[in-house]
């Protein structure tokens, strides 16, 4: 399997080059130049299937004939040693939680294949790697955990000075060894900026090998089509037309639940939910895709003004727009809505949300207003614990903090602060 890259100024590679080059030298995300659908029986008999099992057939294809099936299943073992649990909320609607993993968030599953596959790599090379990666949140503690240890492989991770919670921060700015943490005086962002110039700067990479581990690298990207499948195999027996509603901000995740359906996965729509960040919802209106600065929200991991994941969902529809409305729907919510959201689950289903999970609600029952024959499944993508004040404020009660959260809290915070391209250029070159 190759992969091409999107903007198609650029040869095509091979899984490996792809996952280690992170983004192409024209800039573009790279594609897989086909995807084979799986039988039908595969979906008639899922509830048959490991989740092993499933997350293998998903993925061969894919990394193949780069990784051999016995270490890809090897692998696999490794990332998904953590439960993915259906809660079921009401009638007509759950949630799938993907917080049980090392970081408290969905991204432990991205983060650990990719690392897991760069190893692999590494034992056949000499060359280390440079994993350089802008967070609005979860990313950079789930890249750190996920690399840490990682033999030939260094991370450096830019997050934006006080736009993420306490308890994000200290998880990408305490473990140190072989991870490095960028306090940019900025937002999200600026820092996807910095990340992006840097792929291009021949002065950086003529001396180094950089890749990402943003949801922009097949192998962060990819993996999460998982969930999606483990939830249908859950919901399959309700007998009802499921759709997924995800709160998105780089918009990985959602267009990994699309290539789920494209492996055929049966579900009738995705609905995107947003904070008041509402590039994709204005362009679901319009038609017209125009990017702005993002705005800082209590739902910081969504806290982006030009979602990199959305042209490859666009692409995934050959830019037809009116084939797009008929799978995607998109919709927009205030802080305030959110944390009325968030009293709503605590108080009428004893559950508690974190800022994302209720965003994601909230535009499953939007989307069902006008589709009340539908089985809604919202994903809760982090732990509520990681918006400690916020979650405790509005439920007006105390959270139990998890263990590995008390772990960390007591650890010292190191970054490095930086608020312009030059000082991350002579970061990297220098370090």
């Amino acid at each position: 399997m190759n992969f091409y890259s999107l903007n198609k100024q650029a040869p095509s590679v091979s899984f490996k080059e792809a996952v280690i080059k992170g983004i192409a030298p024209d800039r573009g995300l790279y594609f897989p130049e086909k995807i084979t659908a799986l039988p039908e029986t595969f979906f008639n008999n899922i509830e048959d299937y490991s989740n092993l099992e499933i997350a293998f057939r998903a993925i061969e294809q894919f990394v193949g004939e780069d990784i051999p099936a016995d270490a890809l299943k090897e692998i696999l073992a490794e990332v998904l040693d953590f439960e993915f649990p259906v809660v079921e909320i009401e009638d007509n609607a759950a949630t799938l939680e993907l917080f049980h993993g090392p970081t408290l968030a969905f991204k432990d599953v991205g983060a650990r294949f990719m690392a897991r596959c760069l190893g692999y790599f590494s034992t056949e090379k000499t060359e280390d790697v440079t994993v350089l990666v802008a967070t609005s949140g979860d990313t950079g503690g789930a890249v750190a955990n996920g690399f840490l240890g990682v033999d030939g492989v260094k991370v450096v991770i830019l997050y934006p000075s006080g736009k993420v919670s306490d308890i994000q921060e200290k998880q990408l700015t305490t473990l140190g060894q072989n991870i490095t943490a960028l306090e940019v005086e900025g937002t999200f962002d600026d820092c996807q900026t910095m990340v992006k110039t840097a792929f291009l700067d021949e002065g950086i990479t003529n001396n180094m090998q950089l890749t990402s581990a943003n949801s922009i690298n097949v192998a962060r990207w990819l993996p999460q089509m998982f969930y999606f499948l483990f939830a249908y195999k859950e919901m399959k027996s309700k007998g009802k037309d499921i759709v997924f509603s995800v709160p998105s901000g780089n918009f990985g995740n959602i267009c990994a639940g699309i290539m789920a359906q494209r492996l055929g996965m049966p579900c009738r729509h995705f609905i995107a939910s947003t904070n008041v960040n509402d590039v994709v919802p204005r362009y679901m209106q319009s038609a017209k895709y125009e990017p702005k600065s993002s705005i800082a929200t209590i739902s910081n991991a969504m806290d982006v003004g030009d979602p990199s994941n959305f042209i490859r969902i666009r692409h995934l529809f050959e830019d037809n727009f009116d084939s797009l409305s008929n799978n995607l729907s998109s919709y927009s919510f205030t802080d305030e809505e959110t944390k009325a959201t968030i009293l709503k689950l605590h108080n009428d289903y004893n559950y508690v949300a974190d800022p994302h999970g209720a965003v994601g609600y909230l535009g499953l029952k939007k989307y069902q207003e006008s589709h009340p024959n539908t089985y809604g499944i919202f994903l809760e993508t982090a732990h509520p614990v990681k918006f400690l004040d916020v979650v405790e404020d509005t439920i007006r009660d105390n959270i139990a903090l998890p263990d590995s959260i008390i772990a960390v809290m007591d650890k010292t915070k190191k970054s490095v602060q930086i608020s312009e391209y030059q000082e991350l250029k002579d970061f990297l070159l220098n370090s």
